[in-house]
């Protein structure tokens, strides 16, 4: 009988052992990964969100759109993201949205229902070589506009894999690493959130072993889908004093992690 219950007990320290060095190799020995990302490339993102994350050590992924007018007139500045540990993310060339009721802003011109496939694919080709012309990347990671995936009802993801390790999509969820889409990745956006609401996010995250990605467009303005600047602030201070249980990485970094994860597993 002691012979059983000793077997039994070592079988369940091994299966605890299994587990244990599972979780270590799923998020680089963390608890769970948090990708901080900041959509549409404009001042305030310069200007209000990155002293901050320089000051705390905290890397992010920036996704440009290329014709954006911060990018045309503060050239120089984005440059100095990638040298500085940033990922310079593909937001495409002109930031085309599906128009339509609710989205009277959306000009003709870059109305996805004016658009072809292949003139979204030619697009978003142009935005990577002008992001390389900055930072001399060939990996690099891309942002749905406004969330859409489809021109008329054609997906146009397909025809762009081979130019991207992972694109991020714009869905209130989160996903452990065997459930990650990496051409469909989950995000939270902020629209508004109190500091207390987005650091229940990373609790979640925490908890559950996930991959939560956050989703920035103004910081202190800039964007009606915004974020205060205390709020923010408390945030990032928040992910950096718990650090010991996150792994803080550029989208680029952690896609490629969940893609050698995924193949092994």
């Amino acid at each position: 009988m002691k012979r059983v219950i000793t077997i039994t007990v070592l079988f369940q320290l091994l299966v605890s052992i299994a587990a244990i060095a599972q979780l270590n190799q799923t998020w680089q020995g963390k608890k769970c990964a948090v990708v901080i990302t900041y959509d549409d490339a404009i001042n305030e993102h310069l200007d209000n969100a990155v002293p901050l994350l320089d000051s705390l050590g905290l890397k992010a992924t920036f996704y440009v759109t290329a014709f954006s007018t911060s990018v045309q007139t503060r050239m120089n500045e984005w440059k100095k993201l990638a040298p500085s540990g940033h990922e310079l993310g593909n937001h495409t060339l002109f930031h085309p949205c599906i128009g339509g009721k609710g989205r009277e802003w959306v000009q003709p011109e870059y109305d996805l229902n004016n658009y072809s496939v292949q003139r979204m694919v030619d697009e978003t080709k142009m935005t990577n070589l002008f992001l390389q012309s900055l930072d001399g990347k060939t990996k690099r990671t891309f942002a749905f506009t406004c969330g859409d995936m489809k021109i008329a009802d054609s997906s146009f993801i397909g025809g762009m894999k081979n130019d991207f390790v992972a694109a991020r999509a714009v869905r209130n969820e989160m996903r452990k690493i065997n459930e990650i889409d990496l051409y469909n990745i989950d995000c939270y956006m902020v629209n508004n959130h109190t500091a207390e609401q987005m650091i229940d996010w990373v609790k979640k995250a925490v908890q559950t072993n996930s991959l939560l990605v956050i989703l920035f467009h103004g910081v202190g303005g800039g964007n009606g889908l915004d974020v205060s600047i205390p709020a923010h602030q408390k945030l990032l201070n928040y992910i950096k004093q718990n650090e010991k249980d996150i792994w803080v990485a550029p989208m680029v970094e952690v896609a490629e992690h969940v893609k050698k994860w995924q193949e092994k597993n």
